[in-house]
This record gives C-alpha cells, sequence and structure tokens, in this order.
C-alpha cells in the first residue's frame, strides 16, 4: 500500500468520524427521529368524558344477549330478518339527561347511570311497530324501559321502519329471481342481462301518501361507480306486506314510457313498440366513472409532520388541545358528536352535533324525481367509512376506530374511522407588519386542531369537520363529494340537469345539513342578541352645513321562539350571539357569535304534503329552549313516512321566551349542485363546502391567543436570528429530524 492510499484512507476515516460527531451532536439539540404519538399522559379529566363515550363492542353484546333473555319474544338476527319477524335494528348511547350529567361534570354528583337506546322492530306480533327501549345499567343490564310513547307521543307504525340492508337484499332477490325472468328478451338483448350484471339503487321515500312502503328502484350498470351509468330501466316495488311472496313490482318505466309491469314491456319490446337506446356496456373499471388516476406517480405530495410530536393528547374519547378540551362520540344515525366543549378550562358549549343531511332531486324519470334522501335513516355514523391516510386525513393524524351495532346482533368495528390532527392553515391567524413609526413584526401562524369523520352514504361522500382555533373559535363544515347520482337521459331531461356522458343525466339537486349547536356561554342561562348597523344621517359638527352618513351599531333582544326564526331567505342580523349573564372587563355582555356559511334555497315548497317533516330546513337559524323532550330536529322514521311526521322541527317553535334561559341553536346549511361535466369522474369538495362559525364576542377582556406559544414578535433593532427573540429562527435545529411515517395499512374492505 502506498502512501497515497494512506493518506485517501486516513481522510475517509476523520470524515466518517466527523459525519458521527456531527450526529451525535444533532441528537443532542433534538430527536433525529421525530415522535408522532399522541400524547397520552397530559392531564385528562379523570374520566368524566366518559360519560358521553360510545358503547364498546362488549357493551353491545351484554345488551344484546339482555334483550334475547328479558322480553319474552324470539329475536332473529336483523342481518337475515324477514319482515315478518322481531329483530333488533340498532343499539347506540343513551346520553343522559343534561342536568344529570352537569351535577356529575360541576358539583361532585354522582355518575349517571350508563345506558343504551335500543330500537326494535316488531313484525311477528298483532300490531307490528317499532319499539325503543332504554336498557341498563352497564356493562351488566338488568332493566329496560319502553320510551316510544315519550319520546314521540305514540307508537311508531310499523311502515315507518328504517330499511335493513337484509330488505334491500331481499328485493334484490325478488327482482332476480322473479321479475326480470318475465323479460327474458328485452333484459337479455337491450340489456345484456347476466344476472350479475345491473346494480339497484333505492329512490326514498317510499311511496306517495303515509302508510306507503313502494319504492322505485332504478337499474345501473354493475361497473364502478355505477352511479352514472343508467341503463334506463326503473321499476316500482310494492313491498308493503310482511310475507316477500307478495312483494310485486307494480309499474315499470323505461326510456320515458310507462309499462304495468315487466310482462307488459316485453310484450311491446317482442312486437317492437320500445323505443330501445342500447348502451354500450362498461368494462368493470367503469372507464369514464372510474377513479384510477390517468397519470404515473411523480414527485409526492407536501407532508406536514411535528417536529416534537403532536401538541394535542387523546384519552378514550378525551381531547386536549392548547387552551382547548372536549369529549366526541359518534351517533348511528347523525354521526359525529361533541360534547363538553370548554376553552381555558370553561365550558362554551355542552353539545354540537350533526342533526341530518337531506337531498331533493329533480328529473323527468320516477326514481329521481321522487328522491329526497334523509340520511340520518340510512345512517351517518353507519356509514362513517375507513379513513386513508394521508388523503382522508394527513399521514400523521391519529386515527380512532368507531364501533355500531346496526342491521346486525353483532357489533361491527370500522378501523381508522375518525382522525384527529393538528393542522398548519398556512396562512396567519394574525399579524401586521409595522412601518410607521416604529418597525416591528408581530404574528401567529394559524394551527387549529380537527377532528374529522367522512360518512359514505350511497353516492355521496360527506367530510365532517369540526375545528378548533387559538382564538376561541370553533368551525363545524361539511365537504360533498364522492359520485353525482343521475337518471337515464331522455325526452326533456337537460331541464334537470346536465348531460355528463352519452346516455348519463347529472340531475339537479339540493343539499341541506342541520346541526345542533348547544352553547353554554359563561353558564347554562343565556339570551340571544342581535347587533347590527345601520346608517344615519348627521351634520358635521365642524361644519354644520354638511351632512355625514355615519354607520351607527343597533342592538336588539331577542325575546322569543318566533323572533328567533329566521326563515331561509330572510335578512339574518349579521351579529347574533348567546350573550350570558355575567360581563367582560369593559362592560360587555359575554357572548358567542353564531356566523353561518350557506348557499341554501328553498328546500321544497311548504305546501309539500312532506314538508313538515323536513321543516327544519325551512330556517337558516333557528333558537329554541332546550328540552330533553326535543333532543333532536328530526326523526329516522321521518324518511319513511314524511307524510306523517314522527318529529316535525316546526312544532318546537310556539313562541317561548328564551331570554335567560339554556338554549339551542339550530343551524341549516346547504347549497345547489347542478352537476355538470367536471363531476366526472366524481365531484370534488372544492366550492362544495359550507358550515358555521361560534367566534368569541366580547367572551373575553382581549383576544386569548396572544397568550399562544406560537407568537413570533420582532423589531427592527432586535437580532432577528436569535432563538430568544424570533422562535421561527429555531426551526431549522428544532426540525431538523425526519418523520418516522407508519407503514401504510387499510382496513376498509374487510367484511363489507
Amino acid at each position: 500500500m502506498n502512501m497515497k492510499t494512506v493518506l485517501v484512507l486516513l481522510v475517509l476515516a476523520l470524515a466518517t468520524i466527523f459525519a458521527l460527531v456531527c450526529v451525535l451532536l444533532t441528537r443532542g439539540k433534538g430527536p433525529s427521529t421525530c415522535q408522532h404519538q399522541p400524547l397520552q399522559e397530559e392531564d385528562s379529566d379523570g374520566g368524566q368524558s366518559l360519560v358521553f363515550a360510545d358503547l364498546s363492542p362488549e357493551e353491545m353484546v351484554q345488551v344484546v344477549r339482555y334483550l334475547r333473555g328479558s322480553l319474552g319474544v324470539a329475536l332473529v338476527d336483523a342481518s337475515r330478518a324477514k319482515p315478518s319477524d322481531n329483530c333488533i335494528a340498532s343499539i347506540d348511547l343513551q346520553v343522559p339527561a343534561k342536568a344529570e350529567v352537569l351535577r356529575f361534570l360541576d358539583e361532585g354528583g354522582a355518575r349517571p347511570p350508563r345506558q343504551a337506546l335500543a330500537v326494535l322492530y316488531f313484525g311477528n306480533q298483532p300490531e307490528p311497530n317499532v319499539t325503543e327501549y332504554v336498557v341498563g345499567p352497564l356493562p351488566t343490564p338488568a332493566y329496560h324501559r319502553d320510551v316510544t310513547v315519550q319520546r314521540y307521543g305514540g307508537t311508531v307504525p310499523y311502515h315507518r321502519r328504517p330499511t335493513l340492508a337484509m330488505e334491500y337484499q331481499q328485493i334484490t332477490e325478488v327482482l332476480r329471481g322473479q321479475v326480470f325472468p318475465t323479460a327474458p328478451s328485452f333484459m337479455r338483448q337491450v340489456l345484456e342481462y347476466d344476472g350479475a350484471n345491473l346494480a339497484a339503487l333505492t329512490a326514498a321515500p317510499r311511496g306517495l301518501q303515509s302508510g306507503d312502503r313502494i319504492t322505485w328502484f332504478a337499474l345501473f350498470q354493475n361497473v364502478s361507480g355505477f352511479f352514472v351509468h343508467p341503463v334506463g330501466l326503473e321499476v316500482l316495488v310494492d313491498h308493503s306486506s310482511l310475507d316477500i311472496s307478495q312483494w310485486a313490482v307494480s309499474r315499470v318505466f323505461y326510456n320515458g314510457q310507462y309499462y304495468t309491469d315487466m310482462v307488459q314491456l316485453e310484450s311491446a319490446y317482442v312486437q317492437g313498440h320500445v323505443s330501445v337506446q342500447k348502451v354500450r356496456r362498461a368494462p368493470w373499471d367503469g372507464d369514464f366513472s372510474s377513479m384510477k388516476p390517468r397519470a404515473p406517480p411523480a414527485a409526492p405530495f407536501p407532508l406536514q409532520f411535528e417536529p416534537q410530536g403532536p401538541r394535542y393528547s387523546v384519552r378514550n374519547n378525551y381531547v386536549q388541545f392548547q387552551a382547548w378540551s372536549l369529549a366526541f362520540g359518534m351517533s348511528v344515525s347523525r354521526g359525529l358528536r361533541l360534547f363538553d366543549i370548554r376553552h381555558q378550562g370553561e365550558r362554551v358549549a355542552y353539545e354540537i352535533s350533526v342533526q341530518e343531511a337531506m337531498s331533493v332531486y329533480g328529473s323527468n324519470c320516477p326514481a329521481g324525481m321522487s328522491t329526497r334522501y334523509m340520511d340520518g335513516s340510512f345512517g351517518i355514523g353507519r356509514y362513517t367509512s375507513p379513513l386513508v391516510r394521508g388523503v382522508d386525513c394527513p399521514y400523521l393524524a391519529t386515527y380512532l376506530d368507531v364501533h355500531c351495532l346496526a342491521h346486525s346482533q353483532l357489533p361491527r368495528t370500522i378501523k381508522g374511522a375518525l382522525c384527529i390532527f393538528e393542522q398548519n392553515l398556512g396562512s396567519p391567524l394574525r399579524r401586521h407588519y409595522s412601518n410607521l413609526q416604529s418597525l416591528y413584526y408581530g404574528g401567529l401562524v394559524n394551527s387549529a386542531l380537527v377532528i374529522r369523520s367522512i360518512a359514505t352514504v350511497g353516492n355521496y361522500d360527506y367530510v365532517w369537520d369540526f375545528i378548533f382555533y387559538q382564538n376561541g373559535a370553533i368551525e363545524g363544515k361539511v365537504q360533498a363529494t364522492g359520485y353525482p347520482s343521475s337518471s337515464f337521459l331522455h325526452g326533456d331531461g337537460l331541464r334537470y340537469g346536465n348531460r355528463l356522458w352519452e346516455h348519463t343525466l347529472g340531475t339537479i339537486h339540493t343539499h341541506s345539513i342541520n346541526y345542533k349547536v348547544d352553547l353554554d356561554v359563561g353558564g347554562v342561562k343565556n339570551s340571544l342578541v342581535a347587533h347590527d348597523m345601520v346608517f344615519e344621517m348627521t351634520q358635521a359638527p365642524w361644519s354644520p352645513e354638511q351632512q355625514i352618513e355615519r354607520p351607527r351599531l343597533t342592538k336588539k333582544v331577542l325575546d322569543t321562539e318566533d323572533q328567533a326564526a329566521f326563515r331561509l331567505q330572510s335578512k339574518l342580523p349579521r351579529y347574533l350571539y348567546f350573550a350570558a349573564n355575567s360581563k367582560n372587563k369593559w362592560g360587555h355582555q359575554r357572548g358567542y357569535r353564531i356566523q353561518i356559511s350557506s348557499f341554501a334555497g328553498d328546500h321544497i315548497p311548504e305546501a309539500s304534503s312532506m314538508e313538515r317533516a323536513i321543516s327544519w330546513a325551512r330556517y337558516q337559524l333557528a333558537v329554541t329552549r332546550r328540552k330533553e323532550e326535543e333532543p333532536t330536529s328530526t326523526s329516522i322514521y321521518n324518511q319513511n313516512d314524511p307524510w306523517t311526521p314522527t318529529v316535525a322541527f316546526t312544532d318546537f317553535i310556539n313562541n317561548e321566551t328564551i331570554t335567560d334561559e339554556d338554549l339551542v341553536a339550530w343551524i341549516t346549511t346547504g347549497f345547489l349542485h347542478i352537476p355538470h361535466s367536471e363531476d366526472i369522474p366524481n365531484t370534488v369538495t372544492v366550492g362544495n363546502s359550507v358550515g358555521f362559525l361560534l367566534r368569541p364576542y366580547n367572551y373575553y377582556d382581549l383576544d386569548p391567543s396572544i397568550y399562544s406559544h406560537d407568537g413570533v414578535f420582532f423589531t427592527s433593532k432586535q437580532d432577528l436570528t436569535a432563538c430568544d427573540t424570533n422562535p421561527i429562527a429555531c426551526l431549522p435545529a428544532a426540525a431538523s429530524c425526519l418523520p418516522n411515517l407508519p407503514p401504510f395499512t387499510y382496513d376498509g374492505f374487510r367484511n363489507t
């Protein structure tokens, strides 16, 4: 080995040692691999939030076991029940009465007994009906109480029951086994039917009057994204009988023409009297409806990570983030809900929850024109979907499982169905750059906590967010995506939407979303106050011959529920807030303002026979006294009998006084969707987002975000590179780690 080689090796060795020393020094300053598990050892609420916790699978099993052994009737598993059977339709948490919970949370009272709410279908008895039981105490049930009459003022007729998954399967079997075979030539030659290449999509409600259970089903090619592949055939199925053998098709529609049944359609087709529009058979991936990317992967998209780990903590159903704390849960019918929301240790809201998502469709085809979907009946929580890491939520978010029991006697776990993350929104929450008098910069990054679930109810995917900002504001937001629903394009179809493909009419429809917001501002007792502005004419004091138009503050206390019920098209005061009995340092009533972001139009004409069932959608905002007997703005039974609604929200508004009372705000947001070519392959969230903000209004003496550790301030005379002066200057060292990304997993296709 010559001297030159020795010198090269020596240099390489020294370089290696130097690199190792650098790594060790870097590790001394901060972790080389970021920690990304949410904090688990932060101060918690001592388990108090568990009063709102969803039922565990073990508790659900115990409730099923108790009901099977205590009701004295045979219960068939809902996953295989016939309409003439008795079965358990769903089991959910029975949220305790608010007064009981507050005694427990605030006064050291006894923990309310943990109970379940069970919905049962009794088809095997002389008077079939739906019955709701409160079952408790958990985890070892010993009693059940029929609360149906207490909750709804009477029994729930059997025809109002939400449709089980098994009933849809039974309808499909009737169509395949009995109905379609009666039109063999038409089905084979026109639709190329092979027994498996058609998918049926239900309309709702089911009929035209109370007592009906007659449903239009539209047929589509059974391919990926089938919602935009109509074939022109729709059938009206009468499934009102408890005897499946009595089910029958009472009407058939094809390409603009109606027939009494499939036999008549077959006869007309064989005789050459049917106007046929043959649809090209789509490949299994749906062709134009396929969501498979048309471009190969390129450079990875940006990722957000937490250099020193998450700054929020999650324990059971309890979340803490900076000055925020709250409990969360998932209703099987209504979806994501939050309880006991506190900022700086003080409760600002007792409950914020989704109530309903409704769509009203237009079309010149019967299934489309008769559709008014009320998704709570199908189950917004039940259809909460597993989330894809890095797309549905940030890759490093915290993912939590959701458990539900519906349409089966076995609980189901939806893996990773709820995500929690802190998000840097990429803009300042507040800032100012001063180049007058003094030279300085002050600002605060807008970093907020997001709690998210996504429900896929049929063709639509709803992204539900609750967002918590450092200034004490709360945002509720929903974004709509998924596939547009469609009808077969024929005749005057373009009066009801846009053409999306050769035979596809994207049908016009509305979206209306309802929320319950139970604010407790400075205590349970609040009043509703409106502030706004008018211009007043006044003489200029320094020049009396001239006039000035100046804005002036207007103030009004809204004393009654009627005054606080704002119709969709009415003018809403621009500052409308729940006012506390206490005042801030400056003598103003402490308050939280409600600010709505919505593009909703008329929900449905009030003259409609079904309007009362969705009368919550009359109002962009309605504030009522809080009552235990008015827990929700609608009912899961309204979908299948909107003509005699089980719950009519408009009955909540009866001109009661709302001054210094426990109040609830019912907020409706929405938008109109006219599907267009850019909705193919499916709809994007951009522009399809509505919601509301709850903002402090004189609640604090100054903006509470000034106490955030994320604040930045420096002057022209300071060393901007010094960490003590400017924490942003520390980022190269503090964020020098590499994110430790967990492996990608997804359980969304198990047990579907």
